[in-house]
This record gives C-alpha cells, sequence and structure tokens, in this order.
C-alpha cells in the first residue's frame, strides 16, 4: 500500500504543478501533508516535517546567502566582460548562445556545486536570451542537463557516495566512466545545437549593436516553450509562451529588473575600480569551497558580508542591495523549505523505502547476471523521486548485493548508478533546481515538462556509451 501511496503523491505532485494548477511551494507542502494522513500517520506529520527541515536548513542557508554574493557580483559588473564577451563570441546567434550556455554550465561545474553552477550560468545568460527574445527553459534545460552530467565527477557527491556505499575506490568507478561521461556531454552539445538551431529558425538573428543595446521595457519579451512565462513558484503570472510560434507579449516589470540593465555601462551600482578586488575574491570563494576549508553556508555569509561591505559602504545601500535580491532569497529558500516537507513525509512514512524494495524486487531472476544494466535504468527513476543519499545508501548496497550473487562486480554497477545523474539535477527533491528556475524566472512545470524528456535521453546515452565501451 505504501508503495502505490508513494507513487501516487509523486504522480499527483508532477500532475499539478505541470498543469499549473498549483505552485510548487503550495504542491510540496499540501500534496504530501494529505498522503500522510491517507497512511494513517497524520499525527507524526510535524516530526516529519521538522527533520526534513532540519536536514535541509543548511542548504537553505548556504542559497540564501549564495543569492545575495552573486546579485551583488551581478550589481557591481563582475559577469559584464562574460556577458559581453560571450555575446561577442556568439555574434548575437542563438545557436551560439545556447550552445555556449551548454559550454559554461559545463564549465563552471567543475567546482562540484550544482546551485553555484546555475547562478553563474544564470547570472551571465540571462540577459543574453532577454536581449536576443531566447527561450528561457532552453537555457534551464540544457544548464541543468550539462550540470547533471557533470555532477558525476568524484568531489560532485554521487560517485563518491556509490564507492562510500559499495567500499571501492572512488577512482576506479569515476576514471573508467570517462569515455561514456564524455560522449554523454557531447550529446548535451549536440542537443543544444539542435535547439539552437531551433530558437535560430524561430527568433532569427540581431545586430550586435541592437543586442548589445540597454534593455527598456518595451523591447523586453520572454518566450517560454511550451509554458507560461510567469515568475517560478508562481502560476499565472506574465503572458502564456508558445511552442516554436512568435513571440510573447511584453512582461510588465521587465523593465524594472536590474539584470536587464546587465550591460549598461551608466548603472549606478556598477563598481569598475574594486573589478579585481571582487574577480579575487569569488576565486578564493570557490577555491575555499572544492578544498572544503569551511562549510559552504559559512563561506557564503561571509563572502556575502564582505562583498556587501567593501562594495557599497553606505548602510543605505546595503539595505538598496539585499532588498534588490530579496525575491529571489524568498523564492528559492521557500521552495527548498517547502522540499523538506516533502522529502520528509516521503522518507518518514517508509514510502521511498517501499517503492525503492518494490522496484528491486520487480526485477526478474534471469536478469542477474545483468544486474549492471538493470542498476543503470533504474538510476533514472529511482534518483528523480528519491535523494541520491537514500538511492546511494538505501538502494545500491541491494543491487549490488543482487549483482554479487551473479558474478556482477561492485564496481560495475557502482559506474551503471552514476548515469541517471542527467535526470537527478532537474528533480523536485533537488534544491539546486529552485536555484536555476528561480532566478531564470521560469515556472518550474514548463521546466520539468521540456528538461526531462532531453536529461533522461542524455541518460540512456551515457548508459549505452557505458555498455559500449565495455565499462558496465
Amino acid at each position: 500500500m505504501l508503495t502505490i501511496l508513494g507513487f501516487a503523491m509523486i504522480a499527483t505532485f508532477l500532475v499539478l504543478i505541470m498543469t499549473k494548477k498549483m505552485s510548487p511551494i503550495a504542491a510540496l507542502v499540501l500534496i504530501p501533508a494529505l498522503f500522510c494522513v491517507i497512511v494513517g500517520q497524520g499525527a507524526k506529520l510535524g516530526d516529519y516535517v521538522i527533520e526534513g527541515v532540519g536536514n535541509l536548513a543548511p542548504t537553505a542557508a548556504m542559497l540564501m546567502f549564495a543569492i545575495v554574493y552573486f546579485g551583488v557580483m551581478i550589481d557591481v559588473g563582475l559577469f559584464d566582460p562574460i556577458v559581453r564577451g560571450i555575446l561577442r563570441f556568439c555574434k548575437a546567434d542563438p545557436m551560439r548562445v545556447v550552445v555556449g550556455t551548454a559550454l559554461l554550465a559545463a564549465i563552471v561545474s567543475l567546482d562540484g556545486d550544482g546551485s553555484t553552477t546555475f547562478m553563474i550560468t544564470v547570472s551571465a545568460m540571462y540577459p543574453l536570451y532577454k536581449r536576443l527574445k531566447m527561450s528561457l527553459v532552453v537555457m534551464t534545460g540544457v544548464a541543468a542537463t550539462a550540470n547533471g552530467v557533470m555532477n558525476t565527477l568524484p568531489w560532485g557527491g554521487p560517485t563518491a557516495r556509490a564507492a562510500t556505499a559499495l567500499k571501492v575506490d572512488a577512482g576506479d568507478v569515476f576514471v573508467p566512466m570517462i569515455p561514456a561521461l564524455a560522449t554523454g556531454l557531447l550529446f548535451v552539445l549536440v542537443l543544444s545545437y539542435v535547439l539552437g538551431l531551433r530558437e535560430r529558425r524561430r527568433v532569427g538573428y540581431l545586430s550586435l549593436e541592437k543586442a548589445l543595446e540597454p534593455e527598456t521595457a518595451e523591447t523586453a519579451e520572454t518566450v517560454l516553450v511550451g509554458g507560461g512565462t510567469g515568475t517560478a513558484g508562481a502560476p499565472g503570472t506574465g503572458t502564456g509562451g508558445t511552442s516554436g510560434g512568435g513571440a510573447a507579449a511584453p512582461e510588465q516589470g521587465d523593465g524594472e529588473d536590474e539584470r536587464l540593465q546587465g550591460l549598461d555601462p551608466d548603472r549606478p551600482t556598477l563598481r569598475p575600480r574594486l573589478y579585481w578586488f571582487n574577480a579575487g575574491l569569488t576565486l578564493v570563494l570557490l577555491t575555499a569551497m572544492i578544498m572544503e576549508l569551511l562549510p559552504i553556508p559559512v563561506l557564503f555569509l561571509l563572502g556575502a558580508a564582505l562583498a556587501l561591505t567593501v562594495n557599497y559602504p553606505s548602510m543605505a545601500d546595503q539595505k538598496a542591495r539585499l532588498a534588490a535580491h530579496a525575491d529571489n532569497v524568498l523564492n528559492v529558500s521557500g521552495m527548498v523549505f517547502a522540499a523538506a516537507v516533502f522529502t520528509g513525509v516521503l522518507t518518514g512514512t517508509g514510502m521511498v523505502q517501499h517503492m525503492a524494495d518494490w522496484l528491486v524486487g520487480a526485477i526478474p531472476e534471469g536478469m542477474g547476471p545483468h544486474m549492471a544494466l538493470v542498476t543503470g535504468v533504474l538510476s533514472l527513476p529511482l534518483t528523480y523521486f528519491m535523494s541520491n543519499d537514500g538511492f546511494y545508501f538505501g538502494v545500491l548496497p541491494v543491487l549490488a548485493e543482487a549483482g554479487a550473487a551473479h558474478g556482477v562486480s561492485s564496481l560495475e554497477i557502482a559506474r551503471a548508478s552514476l548515469v541517471g545523474q542527467a535526470l537527478h539535477m532537474s528533480s523536485p527533491l533537488v534544491p539546486a533546481v529552485y536555484v536555476l528556475v528561480g532566478m531564470a524566472k521560469v515556472e518550474f512545470g514548463d521546466h520539468t515538462r521540456f528538461t526531462v524528456k532531453w536529461a533522461a535521453l542524455t541518460s540512456l546515452v551515457v548508459l549505452a556509451a557505458g555498455l559500449l565501451f565495455g565499462i558496465i
């Protein structure tokens, strides 16, 4: 019964947000609360929620201060040269912009943190997509999928979890998978090229001079492929988009979005004399994060405080900068805490474990010698519907034990478990995805509907490459 209810809860959530019957925050809270009552554990709802909130509180704190930090970096002009350089390289060509998005997301993903990757990628690319009137879900979909492939780096998390759970060396898991993962990344670039050609056909070219002009309310337009253009988490706001058709009507208030002035050399928040200080501070911050000198929330808290103090010594200016980014902070942190209700109920009631056990138990006996392939296939739905911790520490050892009984090594099982990460990065249980859609002002349902099919296909390409190269 818990298995059926678990799948029903997830399906209900996805249907409601993709059809925009509920906002993601409301669905993340109300749907699990309802199902908690249905399974007869309503009295424990408070305990489940508090436990979920406690587990995600450090993540929420990290995201809050990271958004403030990178928001200040945008304000002071740290990313302006990147934006201008990419735009000149792309020659205002939508196809090159989409491919550039994939490349930028993949490169920044080397730091191993999805939230940071999305903040930097959206900060740099958002003005370009707005200038060229391109689809923002193309940006979020490409960035999430590219980051998902790169998330398999040993310091990214999944590889270390798999190695720890199965007591094998992380290097032995990751290094042989490089050809398969490289194939997956190449597929993302090809996909970006195809999506970019579609965007080029739809919006055409702009002259480089026109594209570099500061944005105005009259020229600001957003088009979402297959969805509306409201702010993430607020269905119904903005104007409806089209799927490959003409441009949507201009959004109200876009002229007040400071990120649209990202290329305006005269905006008052710029601090050109402090450019190298800000660049150095960002480099030190990312280096400290990779080296794990301090917990990430602490690093971003210190970084945000230092960036505000040095760039805007006036208290009034600091309050203005915080107010300017309050909307993003509230959207993202609110979504993370709402997700804590979903994960808390899913885990606390035992639904997620029953779902995993049912899937493992449904494997035919004759598939035993092919457990690596089975693990790779199962990694797609399991890492989408549950956290990486739950999959790697709860389910993977069971799959490895079943494989060992048929002579399949733990290393093969561990490698196969990585293929679902491209899809995992768009899961509603991943806090970083809320940073992506929140900063890009994309509906979570629109992002899900557009991205899931391409991300799942990317994961299958990685799996096929692993089989072809004899890695899995």
